[in-house]
């Protein structure tokens, strides 16, 4: 009895011992399926497209002079409107009662400067026969000069009363087109206050939003070209002038470019701006999507797909431009070579990973890449 329960302890001894070492067996990482694409030349193209819209060379924002009730705008937006025509009216009461007082003071004034110069007159006659002094009569000039002076102010202050009276009335100073409306009837308005915005007949102009890895591929004088969007017109327009700063919300570079006054479109119509890529880059290059690039050690870098074992390995690689949704890569991969492009934040340097199977393999640039034979 005490040799069968010595061999039973020992078999108990030993089946422990054996569960032990299998627990410290490392676990087995997981077979991961990933995308990969063929690297090959892809195609690049020779200029880049921009929506840009297209406004006045010259756009006022036009307001009274002085301040009121509005009650009349006799434009629209969108209307073409005449030099001298007119395009609002402020109440103008009490510019005209205020006119009317002016004119009762000047009336006044000189009533009272046609009565010093009959005096003086008639007391310059009087020291001509020696009946009065000289002091006299230079106290009769005195009088006239200071009512003379008090009618020129006052028709000073009709004049300024007039031009006050004249502003009551908001006209066009050149031909254009309103493009905004920025009051209405019943509105009381403050003098400088914008009533109308109008776009002044001459030269158009085209603005676009450059992004800022796109800034140094432009310069001012540079000739482009300019193409509507409603039908195949083209125009050479220039770069008249590119913002210092950029936008705080879009964070892009405004561009203005000048067109030709003639045959020139619509205003607020769009049109495509193509500028030629600059001739550092090439026509055909390595194109990759951006999802297959990952940041490793502060240098971008890919997952390299070894078919014989199956393993990834991690490739440095120099970018040398962005391009939409793909990098132009400069240096770092070789033609032929497999790149994972997609599940790439999953995967450590050589774990082993099998190919993705989908209804219609396609890559990005190239050719399927084949599953490798087993």
């Amino acid at each position: 009895m005490l040799r069968i329960f010595l061999r039973g302890l020992v078999g108990v001894f030993l089946l422990v011992g054996l569960v032990a070492c299998e627990s410290k067996k490392p676990a087995q990482e997981p077979l991961r399926a990933v995308k990969v694409m063929t690297v090959g030349e892809s195609t690049i193209e020779g200029q880049v497209l921009y929506a840009g819209e297209v406004k006045a060379k010259i756009e006022s924002r036009l307001g009274f002079r002085i301040a009121g009730k509005l009650i009349q705008r006799h434009v629209e937006l969108g209307q073409r409107v005449q030099a001298g025509q007119l395009l609002a009216e402020i109440d103008p009461q009490d510019y005209k009662l205020a006119l009317d007082a002016i004119r009762a003071q000047l009336q006044s004034a000189q009533t009272n400067r046609d009565l010093a110069l009959a005096d003086f007159k008639r007391y310059k006659d009087l020291k001509e026969k020696e009946f009065i002094s000289g002091a006299e009569l230079e106290r009769r000039e005195t009088t006239l000069k200071s009512a003379q002076a008090q009618f020129e102010q006052m028709q000073a202050q009709v004049s300024t009363q007039t031009n006050q009276l004249n502003y009551a009335k908001l006209v066009a100073d050149r031909s254009g087109i309103i493009t905004a409306i920025e009051a209405d009837a019943g509105q009381i308005v403050t003098a400088g206050m914008p009533i109308v915005r109008l776009a002044l007949d001459g030269p158009r102009e085209v603005i676009f939003s450059l992004p800022e890895d796109k800034l140094n591929s432009l310069k001012t004088g540079q000739v482009v070209q300019v193409k509507s969007w409603s039908n195949d017109q083209n125009w050479s327009a220039t770069i008249r002038d590119i913002a210092a700063s950029a936008d705080p919300v879009t964070r892009t570079f405004t561009v203005k470019l000048t067109m030709p006054e003639k045959d020139a479109p619509a205003l607020g119509s769009t049109v495509t701006v193509m500028i030629q890529r600059t001739q550092d880059v090439p026509s055909k290059a390595i194109l990759l999507p951006t999802i297959a690039i990952r940041q490793e050690n502060n240098q971008s870098a890919v997952w390299v797909l070894d078919e014989t074992s199956m393993t990834v390995q991690s490739q440095g690689i120099q970018i040398a431009t962005a391009s939409g949704n793909q990098v132009l890569v400069a240096s770092g991969l070789k033609l032929g070579q497999k790149v994972v492009v997609a599940g790439v934040h999953v995967l450590s340097p050589g774990q082993k990973v099998t190919l993705y199977q989908e209804r219609s393999n396609q890559t990005l640039g190239s050719t399927p890449s084949p599953q490798p034979s087993k």
